[in-house]
This record gives structure tokens, C-alpha cells and sequence, in this order.
């Protein structure tokens, strides 16, 4: 921030002004909305965009991402709790603070240790299953504002579903109405926004487009108190700003809190980088810091835990409206934070007769575009394992929860990972015509020689798959009694650990004992390295290593 402060241009100021104005347009309903959904009250959902937008601002390397509450955080809030305590009751509030300050020093842990350069240790597959497993999750959970019903708690998303169709007699026709109305109104919105205004005023179509939320908002305010609706309200909201303190617990409560804070952690950061980069390319700007976005966004979850909030994220709603509004640098997240507080000084009391089914529907139309059922399709049909992975994540975030399905996912992917690894690609090579390329013998018409076996692993060596390479190699002398040198080609090996150097002085003395020198060719230089500080160019003698699998092929089979 105080770098682009330096560099600051005037022309951008109208720009960040009009961006951030926007922004806290949309941000106060959504707020207010995923506050509830996150089981808390609604200042709480305020509150979660007063510091942590501040902090991100100063620290973030985003120009346009909108930190605060999200609706996916939300619901691993409420998922995380619920078990613990009471939804709106005050020691809820008092582990969501909690559970965002567990969150920020995960997140914060994430910095030191550099974790923002390994941005792929989550697999698309269970991010996709789980954000559209979630999204549905939301939007059932959303039934009770929707339809005016009285739902209890369920043990599961199955209950609550089957609840609400055994009583939807107790639906109020006029709630289910209004909810209907106001997702249609959301949904029809920015087209006719954009059949309403001319192409030469696209920009401010696009804006007009972003505002549903407010018009909706404006509706509820003025019309249905005047209609008398049987919708459940808001009620009152605490004016003035919340009051900073550190959320107190026992030590029980805080060990019960760690998984879930590091789950919603690893979430949110994934969330939020992944808005934030598709937003740079977009803009086709650089400066964004992965892993100075962890220490931004560690530093926003402990703003959020003092400030009587809970867990923050990135929002892809929010954040797209803030780049389409013209947001060039993270002044337009300050103006978005003087208008919160202008709303928490003076307006709170406007919200009051809002109907929560109103709040319903923007969670609903703002979690839609997360189901994406083809993205596990087409993972199905380019690797049916990256299929599975997002079936299993999306099925088990339906039949469990949030927490649980998201771990499983990442289980299975690591499982399925370390399985394709411990069978790597092994392929016997030869000479391509009379160059020095080497190809599969499977694949190409290649030169090679009887007495010579040359093979390439198309893995790094490691305790998973030395054995399958050895059981390979002997599997193929079993074949033929003609051979008597083994190449071992390393070039696509980047790494061995111990148990891949015990791997290879077990093969090798298994081919002295059958009268087979082992070489090796093309290793790169880290391997070897790591081999030249053993005895194993020694061990290997008569053995060669050769620069080349040419030169070995060329001096071992004169071929």
C-alpha cells in the first residue's frame, strides 16, 4: 500500500472512489446475509469488513481483491460450531472470534515456511467438488429463510432436506413468493441492465448490472414493511463500531478449534489467490505475491478475531464488482471501508425490517456460479481418477460436511498420487534412426542391441517405487539370456532419496549375481550429488556412468 501510495496517480483517484462506494454498496447485505449463514449475528458480518479490509489494503499485493466475510468461510464457520455451541448465542460469537484468530496464525505459519510458492498441493478436482458440494449445501441451508418454515437442526444435510419436504405445508406462500421474486430480480438484473443502456455507456451497464443486491435491498426496505409480510426480519443491529477484545477460551476449546481453523485457512487462502490471480490475468497486470498474500490475509483473520467477526476470505463477487468498477490500487478497499462505518455510525437501523428471505436470495444467486458439475466431467473424461477425486469431495461434503469432505478429497488425491508415482512409466529405449534421440521400443522403430538393456524411469526415485522399478528390470532379464549391461537413463529423475539409493544397491547386486554390470546415463547433476557423497560410483565398478545414453548404447553395444 504505502509503495503504491508513492507511485500513486491522480487520474486513478475518481476510479478507486467510485470502486470502492460500490463495493460497500454490495458488501453491507452480503455481509449481513453470510453473517447468518455463518450462525452469527448480523453486525458480525460488518464487522468482518472493518479491519481486515484495512489490514489487506496496507499489506495485500491485489489492487482489486475485497477481503471480508465469503460465503464458502461462512459455512465451514457454521459447520465448525455447531457442534460446540448454540448458533446467535454469545459464546458462538466467542469461538467464530476465535476460530478466525487460529485461522490467521495458520495462515501466518503458511508465511514463514514459504507455502505460498506451492500453490497446487490442492488438486482442482477436490477444490471444484467441494466448492459445488458446498454451494448446495448453502443454498438447502437457506430453506428456512426461503420458505418461511421453522426448521430445527438436523444431524445432516439429508435430514434437512427431507424435513423440509415433509413440511412444506408449513411453508408461507407469501415468503416462498417474495424469495422467488427477489432470486429472479437478482438473476434477470444485469441483462436488463444491458438491454436498457446503449453500448457507449457499457461501463456504467456493467455497474448498474453489479447493483441488484442493493436495488433488492432498497425494495425490501420501503415495500414489504408497507405490504405487512409474514417474513422473519432482520431486527435490531448495534450501532457504532465493535469494541476490540481478544475472544477468551479454555485451552479444551481452543485444541477442538485447530483442525477445522487449518481446513478454513487452506480454503480461504486457496479461494482468495485463486480470485486474485484470475483478476491479474484479466487486467494483464504482475505484482502479485503469493506468498505475500498469506501474510495479508493471516494478519486480516486476526483484525477480524478483535473485532468481534470470524474468519475472512477473499470474495469473488465483491472482488469482480471492485475490478469492473475500475479499482486501480487498494485505496478503493479503504473507501469501501469508510463507507462500513459510515453505515455501522448512522444507518444500522435502516436494515432492520430487511426480510431475511431477501438475504436468502443473494446467498443463493452469489453461490449458484460455484456448481460447476463440468469440471468433474471433464476430469472423468480426461483421467478417470481426477474424476473420482471430485465425485468422492462432492459426495462426502453432501453426506458429511464441509470439513470432513474437503479432507477426504485431499486424502484420495494424495493416495491416487503416491500410487501413479510407486508405478512409474518405465519404458525400454533404443536409438531413433541414426540420431542420438532415444525412444520406447513400444512406440518407435529403434536401433538397440542384444547384450544391452537400456531403461528410463519417468519418475523421480523415492521409497514408493524402487521396488517396482527393480521387479521391472529382472521381470525383462527373465526374458532372455542374451544381456549383460543394464543402462539405467536418469534424465527425467530429478530426485532420490535414501530409499531410492538402497533401491539401486539392491538392484545392482542383484544383477552381479546374475553376471550384469549396471550403468547409468544422463543422471542429472543434484542425483548425483546426492550420489557422489556415498560409496556408490565405487560400489557400481566395473560400472559406468555415461554423459549420454548414446554413448553408452554406442560403447556397450556398438550401436
Amino acid at each position: 500500500m504505502f509503495n503504491t501510495l508513492r507511485n500513486y496517480q491522480r487520474e486513478w483517484l475518481s476510479a478507486d472512489l467510485a470502486a470502492g462506494l460500490v463495493v460497500a454498496i454490495l458488501l453491507v447485505p452480503q455481509g449481513i446475509a453470510y453473517a447468518f449463514l455463518a450462525g452469527l449475528p448480523p453486525q458480525a458480518g460488518l464487522y468482518a469488513a472493518l479491519l481486515p479490509l484495512f489490514i489487506y489494503a496496507m499489506l495485500g499485493t491485489s489492487p482489486s481483491l475485497a477481503v471480508g466475510p465469503a460465503a464458502i468461510v461462512s459455512l465451514m464457520t457454521l459447520e465448525s460450531l455447531q457442534q460446540l455451541s448454540t448458533p446467535g448465542s454469545a459464546e458462538f460469537s466467542q469461538l467464530a472470534a476465535a476460530l478466525a484468530v487460529l485461522t490467521g496464525l495458520f495462515l501466518l505459519l503458511f508465511y514463514l515456511i514459504g507455502l505460498g510458492r506451492w500453490t497446487t498441493f490442492i488438486s482442482h478436482s477436490v477444490i471444484s467438488g467441494f466448492s459445488s458440494a458446498a454451494a448446495i449445501v448453502i443454498i438447502i441451508n437457506q430453506s428456512k429463510s426461503l420458505t418461511g418454515m421453522s426448521v430445527p437442526r438436523q444431524e445432516s444435510l439429508a435430514d434437512t432436506l427431507w424435513y423440509v419436504l415433509q413440511h412444506l405445508e408449513q411453508a408461507l406462500p407469501a415468503v416462498m413468493l417474495l424469495s422467488a421474486a427477489a432470486i429472479l430480480l437478482l438473476k434477470a438484473w444485469p441483462s436488463l441492465c444491458r438491454m436498457l443502456i446503449t453500448h457507449r455507456w457499457k461501463m456504467m451497464s456493467e455497474l448498474l448490472g453489479r447493483s441488484g443486491p442493493l436495488v433488492l435491498i432498497v425494495l425490501g426496505i420501503t415495500l414489504v414493511p408497507a405490504l405487512n409480510l409474514p417474513a422473519e426480519i432482520v431486527g435490531d443491529i448495534p450501532s457504532g463500531l465493535p469494541q476490540l477484545a481478544f475472544p477468551h477460551l479454555n485451552s479444551e476449546q481452543w485444541q477442538s478449534l485447530l483442525p477445522s481453523a487449518l481446513l478454513i485457512a487452506l480454503i480461504g487462502y486457496l479461494e482468495s489467490l485463486s480470485v486474485a490471480t484470475a483478476m491479474a490475468r484479466r487486467a494483464k497486470t504482475s505484482g502479485l505475491n503469493p506468498n505475500r498474500e498469506l501474510l495479508a490475509l493471516g494478519i486480516a483473520n486476526l483484525g477480524a478475531a478483535v473485532s468481534q467477526a470470524y474468519p475472512v476470505a477473499g470474495g469473488f463477487g465483491r472482488s469482480m464488482v471492485n475490478q469492473a468498477a475500475g479499482a486501480r490500487s487498494q485505496l478503493a478497499g479503504l473507501i469501501t471501508l469508510a463507507g462500513i462505518i459510515l453505515v455501522l455510525v448512522v444507518a444500522t437501523s435502516w436494515f432492520t425490517v430487511l426480510p431475511k428471505a431477501l438475504l436468502g436470495a443473494i446467498i443463493v444467486v452469489a453461490v449458484i456460479p460455484l456448481i460447476n458439475f463440468q469440471d468433474g466431467l471433464h476430469a472423468w473424461r480426461f483421467q478417470k481418477s481426477d474424476g473420482l477425486v471430485w465425485l468422492v469431495t462432492f459426495m462426502a461434503v453432501l453426506a458429511t460436511n464441509a470439513e470432513l469432505g474437503i479432507s477426504l478429497g485431499i486424502l484420495l488425491s494424495l493416495v491416487l498420487y503416491l500410487r501413479r508415482s510407486s508405478e512409474p512409466h518405465i519404458a525400454e529405449i533404443g536409438r531413433y534412426k541414426n540420431s542420438d534421440h532415444f525412444r520406447n521400443v513400444q512406440r518407435h522403430q529403434v536401433s538397440t542391441s542384444p547384450q544391452v538393456l537400456m531403461i528410463r524411469v519417468d519418475e523421480n526415485l523415492y521409497f514408493a517405487n524402487t521396488h517396482y522399478l527393480n521387479e521391472y528390470i529382472i521381470h525383462r532379464l527373465e526374458q532372455t539370456d542374451d544381456i549383460r549391461h543394464v543402462v539405467l537413463v536418469g534424465s527425467a529423475i530429478n530426485h532420490i532419496d535414501f530409499n531410492g539409493y538402497e533401491g539401486l544397491l539392491e538392484l545392482h547386486q542383484q544383477l552381479q549375481q546374475l553376471n550384469i554390470l549396471l550403468h547409468m546415463a544422463e543422471f542429472k547433476g543434484p542425483v548425483m550429488d546426492r550420489l557422489e557423497s556415498t560409496d556408490w560410483l565405487e560400489r557400481i565398478k566395473p560400472g559406468q556412468v555415461f554423459f549420454t545414453a548414446s554413448d553408452a548404447l554406442r560403447e556397450l553395444g556398438h550401436v
